[in-house]
């Protein structure tokens, strides 16, 4: 290959799927070029094809039910489109290598670090055990894994989030590849971490001179660290440019629509004589750490400590900070769904020490939306099942028919067609099956709605479209909320108060206004800079 000719060309590629007989295209005459050292984005919302022209590079889709009725990709000159298994593992990992979206759902939880960063090394290097210990090693320490000799023998579920990405991106980068694509490999991250590693994405690919194929649905990183941008909709680039171009003067109406998708506005006012919802006072969830034959107590992990709080009715509160600061532990345990010390008032009523025949009818008035809703939705109950189950765990709603109605009432309410009542998770879109899960947490028609980053997972239009959703749910019922996310911007349209949480303690509180406009501590707005502009986005942060 010469210097003039492109580390990869995407010639007219086309990607069609076949299902029960229907053949359905995915991606559509798409063309592009990626220089050797570019840093190229391919942007767009979930089933825009961004994933899918990704993975036909590598030739990873699932055939024979996916295909390529027209097109050619090559790659350092050679072509991908039926090349032979041969050219394909010679490529795989070792020219070109993938980070992916999910970093749990993509290492194996039965093997350490160390066993699945060193077997790429044995694979495609042939290195020897030692050799290959040594060079993984120097691969963590390259992408900032603190301590990477003693996390060598950890296992995925002993390691953060971002802690696993980096360990992903460390086996992308084991072969030196000429491109590395990476999906979406901060989506559901902290505003920190995200700076962080996109900070080391950036470095790593500046100074190996790497390719660099970025997909995501996150404007704001593509404006910082992307040389060009292409725009991806229903399987068809419909725009294509600098980032400084497209983003500042987009020619495209869908363009226009995505970058004016972020979420906007602020709630409505609360009531001045509002009654409080949920206090706490001094809360604390500490967690014993046990060592020696006889398991004694030797210290604890002080996941919450020492909390005060008050919410008031139709509030919101927005508990933000970095993964590891006790976000959800606070949550679960305000709602009593893990043990803890201080005194919780729900609606007046002391629930601390209440026991759980007590709790039960209360549960009713205290529900939960989680953070993803493929996985929160059981693929084996229909939807009248999943939003009728807390119905009938209380005993509401009469016969089978009388539920029917009640199901049919909550999805009107959350935007859904109630004809849609019989199918199945699998036959909706990321913010449909949200909206299933706010449906059935509505249904039982509760005063506190715990909300544990619900946008995370969805593209900017949809998270957009559920803030406003969740907005007017509380100003019709007067719903009370208590809201996690690492997502700032969310957290400002959403939230009337906030505290900002780090290793279990508050170290600022106060009304989102101030908060956002006015912070105090430096950590807070250290978070503030990390998410509203990505200021911090330098090779700094790997020393952070």
């Amino acid at each position: 290959m010469t210097a003039a000719e492109p580390l990869v060309e995407v010639d007219d590629l086309s990607v069609a799927f076949r299902s029960d007989g229907v053949e359905s295209l995915a991606v559509d005459g798409v063309s592009f070029k990626i220089a050797r050292g570019e840093i190229f984005a391919l942007v767009g919302e979930s089933g825009s094809g961004k994933t899918v022209t990704a993975l036909s590079i590598l030739q990873l889709l699932p055939y024979p039910q996916a295909r390529h009725p027209k097109g050619s990709i090559r790659v350092l000159g050679r072509e991908m489109v039926g090349a032979k298994e041969a050219v394909l593992r010679e490529m795989r990992g070792n020219r070109v290598s993938m980070v992916f979206q999910e970093p749990m759902n993509s290492l194996n939880p039965l093997h350490t670090v160390e066993r699945q960063v060193s077997e790429v090394l044995f694979v495609h290097k042939g290195l020897s055990r030692p050799a290959a210990r040594a060079r993984t090693i120097e691969l963590l320490t390259q992408v900032g894994l603190r301590d990477a000799e003693g996390r060598l023998p950890a296992y995925p579920h002993q390691l953060s989030g971002g802690e696993r990405q980096r360990v992903m991106i460390a086996m992308a980068l084991a072969n030196e590849p000429d491109l590395l694509i990476a999906d979406e490999p901060t989506t559901a991250l902290d505003v920190t971490i995200q700076a962080q590693l996109l900070a080391l994405l950036k470095n790593l690919q500046r100074r190996s001179n790497m390719a660099l194929m970025l997909i995501t649905h996150d404007l704001g990183i593509v404006r910082k660290i992307a040389d060009r941008v292409a725009v991806m909709t229903q399987g068809k680039i419909v725009e294509t440019g600098r980032p400084q171009e497209v983003l500042a003067t987009p020619q495209h109406p869908y363009t226009r629509r995505l970058i004016a998708a972020e979420p906007k506005g602020r709630p409505a006012p609360v009531a001045p004589d509002a009654p409080t919802i949920l206090a706490a006072d001094d809360l604390r969830v500490w967690f014993p750490i046990k060592r020696g034959v006889l398991k004694r107590t030797v210290g604890f992990v002080k996941a919450v400590d020492g909390i005060t709080l008050t919410v008031p009715e139709g509030g919101t509160l927005g508990i933000v900070g970095e993964s590891g600061s006790g976000k959800t532990t606070l949550a679960y345990a305000l709602l009593r769904l893990l043990k803890s010390e201080g005194p919780i008032r729900f609606a007046g009523r002391d629930i601390q020490g209440a026991s759980a025949k007590t709790l039960r009818p209360l549960r009713r008035e205290m529900q939960i939306v989680f953070q993803d809703p493929f996985s929160s939705l059981s693929p084996r109950l229909s939807v009248t099942q999943i939003v009728e189950e807390g119905l009938l765990v209380h005993r509401l709603g009469g016969d089978r028919a009388e539920r029917r109605r009640l199901v049919a009432a909550a999805l009107e309410e959350v935007g859904l067609d109630p004809v849609l009542q019989d199918r199945y998770p699998h036959e909706f879109s990321g913010g449909q099956r949200q909206r299933i899960a706010i449906a059935r947490a509505l249904v039982l028609k509760p005063r506190l709605v715990m909300l544990d980053e619900p946008t995370s997972a969805l593209d900017l239009s949809v998270q957009a479209q559920i803030v406003d959703l969740l907005r007017d749910l509380q100003r019709r019922h007067r719903l009370t909320y208590l809201f996690i996310s690492h997502d700032l911007r969310v957290v400002r349209a959403l939230a009337h108060n906030v505290i900002v949480m780090k290793a279990g303690k508050v170290v600022e509180q106060g009304s989102a206004e101030a908060i956002f406009e006015r912070p105090q501590h430096a950590y807070t707005r250290a978070l503030l800079a990390a998410a509203l502009d990505l200021a911090t986005l330098d090779e700094k942060l790997l020393d952070a």
